[in-house]
């Protein structure tokens, strides 16, 4: 660059011998406002000795700054010593820009002074707000003296400015420790150093157009001076902004170690709780195979014991006196201890029979005969249904480990098959009969083995056999009541599972669906009024309960049926009764459910002799039930008998029959798995 002219200014100053620092020259970049502060005070320390000078003056012109609706111009006289700087409102942001902008335009309306021709004497300023008058070139020393006023009254209104950039630089420090304090990331910091940057360049137009007037001097005494000097201070803002940088830098490289260091441990510990996980899986696959192991381990032991009980079993049920009933004699009925003691559940029956055509060759009453029978269990009157099923619970668990069961309930009318089978008056949980506590017991058990991975499902169905006819027990509408639409068929050419044909099978899955197909069912049923009872079932009712489970993981099946069977009374026909046309219709029910009671002795006897042929198409009852009957089934029947001495011939027949089933033995279950 080529050396700018030296300006008569400088001269002047030069032949003065003012050994006084430089005024530095405003810079054309954007400054912050410490930066121009800074500026500023420099050039009050360079014209401090020129205010030693003015204090002489009485009265000096003060130029109001004021918002930008204050008139413009305005002087104010003022004394040596008062203070001369007004109170400057607190602004922040936008007023405060307003402010500057005001004293810009009070600053812009003064019209500059035009430059003195050397040899001319400038006039003094007038005082009092009066124009100065021209002073001669040759006045150096008085232009100087005005140049000195005139630039203290800029002074003033720097050091107005300066307050409010002092009230702006504060809440920008506010702003910048607020915003370190919430610990904004990167990208946020760098946008506020932004817009905190356009605010300083705002800044530095107001004050640029504020301090016109000072530029045009301080271009005469060296711009490229100023300007280097700026740039050193630019280049000194520019080291600390870099400082700074580096220092969140090396803060964010070392968060970075020290998450990389996290996530180095994370991923050792994801590999460790990986390999642990992995050992964990091949012990449960281990343990699952030992599961399923002693599963089918405690499946053949369960059905080995059932077996050492034997698959025919015969339990005998006394029912209690009903109210208005008449007592037995004592000892009518006893109930002889086991082997252990009374401790020991009874397995004997005894009854005592007194018989009037007998008599002794004296003409005394003969003494009552005693007839002793023995069976695997004997339930007194006192035992509830409970204890019943808890004897008969084991069993019902085989048919869904895949064993056929079969369980009848066998007596004369009134001795309580229908309230061991179904249960007392709804809602008395006490009085559930056999079905529905089998059903519970078996989802219950269904439940457990479903998390070894078994899945089981049940369909139900509910049939009577009238008079050798097979009938829907669940028929609703207009099939109710038809009999004749219903045959037992085969399920398919070469299957040996047996279906009846237009009956309903029911998937079941709780215990309130059951309810309600046994309520359905006993609203269907035949009955009718007989001697022996007000309200006789007079068919044979058959519950049947197709189970099937399944094992995915180690493709295992088993399917087999639970048969629950409520027989009709075995009374004898008395050949000296009358008949009239109700009692022949009773004649006809009574011969039916004798021909199909002695079919079923008959097929157990030729099961227990290992018969080739076994007449199970001799009934619809044994028909039906001929899966359930064979060696690989499991039967238990109960007979049922009344407490009172009336009955006792029925009951001394029922007793003896379910003698001649106890004494049967059927060949060793098994299992129908896949």
């Amino acid at each position: 660059m080529e050396p700018q002219q030296r300006s008569p200014l400088l001269e002047v100053k030069g032949n003065l011998e003012l050994k006084r620092p430089l005024v530095k020259p405003p810079s054309r970049l954007p400054l912050s406002g410490s930066r121009c502060k800074r500026r500023f005070d420099q050039m009050e320390d360079v014209l401090e000795p020129e205010k030693k000078r003015t204090r002489g003056l009485g009265t000096v012109t003060k130029f109001a700054i004021s918002h930008h609706r204050a008139p413009v111009g305005t002087t104010v006289p003022q004394t040596q010593g008062q203070a001369a700087a007004p109170k400057v409102p607190k602004k922040t942001g936008p007023r405060c820009s307003t402010a500057v902008a005001s004293v810009l335009k009070n600053q812009k309306a003064a019209p500059a002074a035009p430059a003195q021709k050397p040899g001319t004497t400038a006039a003094p300023p007038k005082l009092g707000g009066k124009k100065p008058s021209k002073r001669p070139g040759w006045d150096l020393k008085g232009q100087l003296s005005d140049l000195n006023a005139e630039l203290k009254c800029y002074r003033e209104r720097t050091q107005t400015l300066d307050q409010e950039n002092q009230q702006l630089r504060d809440q920008l420090r506010e702003a910048q420790q607020q915003a370190t304090a919430l610990g904004a990331e990167r990208r946020t910091l760098e946008g506020e150093l932004a817009r905190v940057r356009a605010q300083a360049e705002q800044g530095q137009q107001e004050l640029g157009n504020l301090s016109a007037r000072v530029l045009e001097l301080e271009e005469r005494l060296g711009t490229q001076e100023g300007l280097v000097q700026e740039l050193q201070k630019e280049q000194l803002g520019l080291q600390a902004e870099r400082r700074e940088l580096t220092t969140r830098l090396e803060e964010q490289e070392r968060r970075l170690q020290t998450s990389e260091a996290a996530l180095s441990g994370s991923q050792a510990e994801v590999a460790s709780l990986r390999q642990e996980a992995a050992a964990q899986a091949t012990l449960l696959a281990e343990r699952g195979e030992r599961l399923h192991g002693l599963e089918m381990e405690r499946r053949r032991l369960h059905n080995q014991l059932q077996e050492l009980k034997g698959n025919i079993r015969v339990f005998c049920r006394v029912r209690p006196v009903l109210p208005g009933e008449p007592t037995p004699p004592p000892g009518f009925l006893l109930f002889p201890s086991g082997p252990a003691g009374p401790s020991d559940p009874p397995t004997h029956v005894s009854v005592l029979r007194c018989d009037e055509r007998r008599g002794t060759l004296s003409g005394a009453p003969a003494p009552p005969t005693r007839h002793d029978f023995s069976f695997d269990r004997v339930f007194p009157p006192g035992s509830g249904q409970d204890e019943v099923f808890e004897e008969i619970a084991m069993l019902v668990q085989s048919a869904l480990d895949g064993y056929p069961v079969c369980i009848f309930a066998y007596g004369q009318t009134g001795s309580g098959k229908t309230f061991t089978m179904e249960g007392g008056p709804a809602g008395d949980p006490q009085a559930e009969g056999l079905i529905p506590r089998a059903l519970r017991h078996l989802f219950s058990i269904a439940q457990e083995l479903s998390g070894q991975g078994w899945t089981y499902s049940f369909v139900a169905s509910y049939v009577e056999i009238y008079n050798e006819t097979v009938r829907d027990l669940l028929a609703t509408g207009t099939r109710k009541g038809q009999g004749g639409e219903c045959e037992i068929r085969r399920a398919g050419p070469g299957s040996e599972e047996l279906t009846v044909t237009n009956a309903r099978y029911v998937p079941v899955s709780c215990e309130k669906e059951v309810e309600t197909l046994l309520l359905l069912a006993r609203q269907n049923r035949a009955v009718a009024r007989t001697a022996q009872n007000e309200r006789s079932s007079r068919s044979h009712s058959v519950f049947q309960l197709q189970i099937s489970g399944e094992h995915a993981g180690r493709g295992v099946q088993c399917a087999a049926p639970l048969n629950l069977v409520d027989l009709a009374g075995s009374e004898r026909l008395d050949p000296g009764l009358a008949l009239g046309p109700g009692e022949r219709e009773r004649l006809r029910e009574t011969q039916a459910i004798n021909s199909s009671l002695s079919t079923l002795g008959l097929v157990i006897m030729a099961l227990s002799n290992k018969e080739s042929h076994v007449p199970y198409r001799n009934s619809k009852l044994t028909y039906l039930l001929q899966n359930s009957l064979g060696g690989s089934a499991k039967m238990l029947m109960f007979v049922n008998i009344s407490p009172l001495e009336e009955n006792v011939s029925e009951s001394l027949n029922s007793l003896r029959f379910a003698s001649k089933v106890n004494q049967c033995v059927i060949g060793t279950a098994q299992a129908n798995r896949k």
